[in-house]
C-alpha cells in the first residue's frame, strides 16, 4: 500500500467501556487500511482494566483521559431532561488536547465506534486529505463563528468519525481562539457553546473550516462513504465486509440511534 506521502502519523483513539466490542477492530482496521507510517497507538480512557488489556493485547499505549487537559469531564455542565451531552463534549476536547501527548506532527484521531474497511490516505500530493459528509448540525457553525469571529467555509461537512491533525494547524486555531476570547481554548469553547442545543460543537467541522480558510488549494475533499449498523463488528463475515467495502469506506456501530444517517451508497473511486 502506498504510504501517503510517506508522513508518519501517531493515531489516538478516545475510548469508555461501552466501546469495548469495536474497540480491537478500530485498532486493526487502522493498522489494515492506513496507508502511512503508524508510530504509536494511543487509546485515551478513563480507568478500566478490560479496556487496559485490549491495549496491551494489540500493542498500544494506554492514556488515563485526566492527564490529557487540566479539565475533567465533571467539571462540564451538558445536558437537559431529555439529553446529555457533557461526555461527548469531554471527548471532543479530549481529542484536541491530545496534542500534547503524541510524538508525531501528524495525528488520527478515530472515533472508538468506527472500523474502516478501505484503504485511507490523509495526505496525497502535499495536500491534505479530509473525508466528508453531505450534511451537518447548524449550532456547529454558529459555535464556530462564536469562536471565530468568521463564517465557516462548509464546502462540505468534516464530522465523519475521523480525522488527521497537524499539531501546527491546530496549534493556529487554538491560539486564535484563546486570543479572541482571552482564556484557554478549551474554556472558551464551553462558554461558546448554547447549551440548550444539544449538538452545540463540533472538533472535526471546527478544525476541518478552519484548515480550508487558511489555503483551499491544499485540501482535497472525498466522500467519506460511511454506512452505520446498529449489530457488533464481530457479526459481520469477512465475505460481508469485503461487499460492503465496494460501497463505503468505513462502518460505524453506533450505540446512539441520532447518527443513522449514512452517506451516499455509490462507490468511490478515489
Amino acid at each position: 500500500m502506498p504510504s501517503g506521502d510517506g508522513i508518519k502519523i501517531d493515531v489516538v483513539i478516545p475510548a469508555i467501556a461501552k466501546d469495548l466490542g469495536t474497540l480491537p477492530h478500530v485498532i486493526e482496521g487502522v493498522r489494515k487500511h492506513v496507508a502511512h507510517p503508524i508510530g504509536q497507538i494511543f487509546v485515551v480512557a478513563p480507568e478500566n482494566k478490560k479496556i487496559k488489556a485490549v491495549c496491551k493485547r494489540k500493542g498500544c499505549t494506554f492514556v488515563h483521559e485526566d492527564t490529557v487537559l487540566p479539565l475533567r469531564k465533571k467539571h462540564i455542565v451538558y445536558h437537559s431532561k431529555k439529553w446529555e451531552r457533557s461526555g461527548w463534549l469531554y471527548q471532543q476536547l479530549l481529542k484536541l488536547g491530545s496534542s500534547s501527548f503524541v510524538g508525531q506532527q501528524h495525528y488520527l484521531v478515530m472515533d472508538a465506534d468506527t472500523v474502516l474497511i478501505r484503504p485511507h490516505r490523509f495526505y496525497v500530493d502535499s495536500k491534505q486529505v479530509f473525508y466528508c459528509r453531505g450534511w451537518s448540525q447548524p449550532e456547529y457553525f454558529v459555535t464556530y463563528r462564536k469562536l471565530l469571529g468568521k463564517k465557516a467555509p462548509r464546502p462540505r461537512s468534516f464530522v465523519t468519525h475521523y480525522m488527521m491533525f497537524d499539531k501546527e494547524k491546530l496549534e493556529s486555531l487554538k491560539n486564535r481562539i484563546e486570543e479572541r476570547h482571552g482564556k484557554k481554548w478549551y474554556k472558551a469553547i464551553i462558554a461558546s457553546i448554547n447549551r440548550k442545543k444539544q449538538f452545540g460543537f463540533s472538533e472535526f467541522e471546527t478544525y476541518g473550516n478552519y484548515v480550508y480558510s487558511l489555503n483551499p488549494g491544499k485540501v482535497r475533499l472525498k466522500s467519506a462513504l460511511n454506512r452505520s449498523l446498529f449489530s457488533s463488528p464481530s457479526d459481520l463475515s469477512q465475505s460481508k465486509i469485503s461487499k460492503l467495502a465496494g460501497s463505503y469506506r468505513s462502518l460505524s456501530f453506533h450505540k446512539r440511534k441520532d447518527y443513522i444517517r449514512t452517506e451516499s451508497k455509490q462507490p468511490a473511486k478515489n
